[in-house]
């Protein structure tokens, strides 16, 4: 767990841009472009924000959050966040990796999805490899990180798409591209959809199609199951309209979950007996058909028991 300063906050429309050091100066834990990490806010709630700055900066992290209409209480707990806040939050971790091998990338950051995005391409930069930066948002004036983007070392490679002005054309953008590159996206559901779409059709495999989702519907309910957690000898009943990990808590037993939606694996855990019934974003298909992992916040088991170890 890493303790953090809030020492810059800066208002960027309905996004806050926060930087945040070590209390005493000293370099933090080094990540690469993609990664996250879990902030621990008031009232008992964490989030995962990606991480927006250089990788190659080791003083400092920056995190862009949007005030979101819909939020159960996440962002706007971090938009109430003010400079010289002392907040903890976990070490990086990574589920949205550059690919080595790409010869070259196309980064598609749709609103606040354009976070990981600036990562990437300051590595993609000082890396010396082929990339472009697509942005799209509503319009300019909504756009966040526009002065940043206006004069940073990479300018050349980014490209703006306005919904009021021009919107981007996906067609164009994936076929004028050199052979075996890999393309990343993060934003809206249909924006990802849309990518991931007219990217297999343009003969991408599923290898070079990257994604990271920042919220997930998810159905969590159903038939009542048994869970028997076997290192912590606790067994509990998982009733239909109930969670596994709403079950284990009532018996004691607190799971670490971040985003609730089976998006960020914060809660993966093996399963040693039983069918799982994943509902969850996180794993691949191949993880999900071998069936000895399973998220606690989301899945449920098609098995009338399944033993976990935990």
């Amino acid at each position: 767990m890493l303790t953090l300063k809030i020492t810059r906050r800066e208002l960027q429309g309905d996004v806050v841009l926060l930087t945040l050091e070590h209390p005493d100066g000293l370099t933090l834990p080094a990540f690469s472009a993609g990664a996250h990490i879990d902030l621990h806010l008031p009232g008992d709630l964490i989030r995962p924000y990606s991480l927006c700055s250089d990788p190659h900066e080791r003083h400092h992290y920056q995190l862009g959050v949007l005030k979101d209409s819909q939020s159960k209480g996440g962002s706007l707990a971090a938009h109430a966040l003010h400079e010289g806040d002392v907040i903890q939050a976990s070490e990086p971790r990574n589920l949205f990796t550059l690919a080595q091998q790409g010869s070259h990338s196309l980064l598609i950051g749709g609103g606040i999805g354009i976070t990981p995005m600036l990562a990437m391409a300051a590595e993609l930069h000082s890396a010396g490899r082929s990339f472009a930066l697509h942005y799209c948002a509503r319009s300019r004036h909504q756009a966040a990180f526009m002065p940043q983007l206006e004069v940073c070392a990479y300018a050349p490679q980014v490209h703006l798409h306005f919904s009021d002005e021009q919107r981007i054309n996906l067609d164009a953008v994936l076929c004028d591209v050199p052979n075996g590159t890999h393309v990343y996206t993060c934003g809206p559901a249909r924006l990802m959809d849309a990518v991931s779409e007219r990217a297999k059709a343009h003969g991408y495999s599923p290898e070079q199609i990257h994604q990271e989702c920042f919220s997930a519907e998810v159905e969590t309910r159903g038939q009542p199951f048994e869970v028997v957690a076997a290192a912590s000898g606790i067994t509990v009943q998982v009733a239909a309209n109930q969670t596994i990990v709403e079950a284990l808590a009532l018996a004691g037993l607190k799971v670490c979950v971040s985003c609730k939606q089976g998006i960020c694996g914060s809660c993966l855990t093996n399963v040693l007996e039983g069918e799982p019934d994943h509902r969850d974003h996180y794993l691949t298909d191949e993880e999900k058909a071998d069936g000895d992992q399973i998220l606690l916040c989301c899945s449920r088991a098609k098995s009338a028991r399944l033993i976990i170890d935990l």
